[in-house]
């Protein structure tokens, strides 16, 4: 096939492309927007500069169940599963359906805080997955212990403090990258 007929088709196949597309959507009130809906911050967008994968993103501002790790089999494309947790799960039984996101997808978890104890650190541990624990603090660490039970938890990526004045005093010990974040009022 010479290049004009191929030139050619490719031209044909992206105007009817564009054509069949329709006419740009205009955002209507479903009736339901309070559920659609969410304050910038409650679900936070994630941005990975060496991700260059086409896929979805899955928010949840709860630990999913069994039956809701079920339902993202359905997710086309499927690539992350964001949770922004308000606090530190206690218990194995409240992440162990995280076993269960399909393997194509990795789970990130955006905690609050030091952990309030070594339990709710290790059983990050126990969850098989692709598992990225993500940390948001005010300021340093209150002891060393704290920071050596951030030191053994396997699944730990990333600590990012909130503080005015970003110091790396406290953390000298913690062996996680390390970011800060100030909020402006």
């Amino acid at each position: 096939m010479n290049a004009w007929k191929i030139a050619a088709l490719l031209a044909a196949g992206m105007l009817i492309g564009c054509m069949a597309s329709g006419p740009p959507l205009t955002a209507q009130d479903s009736g339901n927007s309070s559920a659609r809906s969410s304050a910038p911050g409650e679900y936070p967008l994630l941005l990975d500069r060496t991700d260059l994968q086409i896929g979805t993103t899955v928010h949840f501002g709860h630990l999913p169940d069994a039956g809701e790790v079920n339902d993202l089999r359905q997710v086309r494309a499927l690539a992350h599963v964001v949770l922004s947790l308000d606090a530190w799960p206690s218990d194995v039984t409240m992440v162990s359906a995280l076993s269960g996101v399909p393997p194509e997808a990795d789970v990130v978890v955006l905690l609050p805080g030091y952990p309030p104890s070594r339990a709710s650190t290790e059983l990050w541990n126990y969850i098989e997955g692709r598992l990225r624990l993500v940390l948001l603090v005010d300021g340093p660490p209150p002891s060393n212990s704290v920071v050596d039970d951030l030191n053994s938890t396997r699944r730990l990526e990333r600590v990012i403090a909130s503080m005015d004045d970003p110091s790396r005093s406290g953390f000298e010990r913690l062996q996680r990258p390390l970011s800060f974040r100030k909020i402006m009022p």
